[in-house]
């Protein structure tokens, strides 16, 4: 089964973060049979220089070019249209993935024809992939994930492989600032769209110095907002359940950046030691 691997890149990504990420696509067990990457907006000299050569290492590499920066639900949008394979798999421009990731889940859809979302753990570091300081853990199951995405994202967006059929037949990613997988989600669960977590680390995540700055203050409040009334507007949720996420995560949106980070840490995270990964293990890609 042929896949697609779609990246979207804007001028603030830092290039020595873009080459990890592009170079361990190269690394995997099973390569992919093309890589779209979506440059939102101009770039600068040197994420052009580190594209240019990926290009030269890995010839199926095709650059979408778009010429003004308008958020990443349109610029992955656009990016689905030159996916030329029934297969996608997300990747963020500056994560990392563990080498045997695609393999896997390119063999969990093979054997699941069922099943249209496949996603995993991330192993979250801040420095370097060994030193690794927490891991999102996401339910598995369908159902485990139909009743999580009422209150959380249920999926880590730069892990998961799709069918681009089902995705285009919810329609898309949509400009959502912050929330446009989560979005994306939930159009499809309400389409009846099947998900499924593999239950252990399939990619190192970077958690760098603006990560909880993102996710406070007055303008990710208004935007979580919206993103909760349209789950209303579409009936994903009651208007008790959105209120009720609106109110859980103000508190943590005004908190100072040290506290948000210490909230997230240590109840929105485990440790690589609570589920059982050692450094051996995360490297590796599997479980223990």
């Amino acid at each position: 089964m042929s896949f697609s691997v779609l990246i979207a890149v804007y001028n603030q990504e830092q290039p020595h973060f873009l080459q990890q990420a592009l170079e361990s696509l190269l690394q995997q067990t099973l390569l992919p049979n093309e890589v779209i990457v979506v440059e939102d907006g101009p770039l600068t000299p040197a994420l052009n220089e580190v594209l240019a050569h990926f290009q030269r290492q890995y010839k199926a590499c095709k650059r979408i070019a778009r010429p003004r920066q308008e958020g990443l639900g349109l610029a992955l949008n656009e990016g689905l249209k030159h996916c030329q394979h029934d297969v996608v798999a997300r990747m963020d421009s500056d994560d990392i993935c563990m080498p045997q990731r695609f393999g896997k889940q390119l063999s969990y859809l093979q054997i699941h024809p069922e099943v249209d979302v496949v996603g995993s753990w991330v192993a979250e570091f801040s420095t370097t992939p060994a030193q690794v300081i927490s891991v999102r853990c996401v339910p598995e199951t369908h159902q485990a994930i139909w009743q999580f995405a009422h209150f959380r994202n249920p999926m880590n967006h730069p892990t998961v492989m799709f069918r681009k059929a089902k995705v285009l037949q919810a329609g898309g990613y949509r400009h959502m600032p912050a929330f446009e997988d989560y979005d994306l989600w939930a159009r499809m669960l309400q389409q009846g769209a099947c998900f499924h977590n593999l239950q252990e680390c399939l990619l190192w995540f970077r958690l760098n110095a603006n990560a909880f700055r993102r996710r406070g203050g007055w303008r990710y409040i208004a935007a979580e907002i919206d993103f909760q009334k349209a789950l209303v507007r579409r009936q994903f949720l009651t208007p008790t359940q959105a209120l009720g996420n609106i109110v859980t995560r103000l508190c943590v949106r005004l908190l100072p950046t040290f506290w948000r980070r210490k909230f997230y840490m240590t109840q929105l995270r485990a440790t690589a030691s609570v589920v059982k990964y050692s450094p051996k293990v995360i490297k590796e890609g599997g479980s223990a």
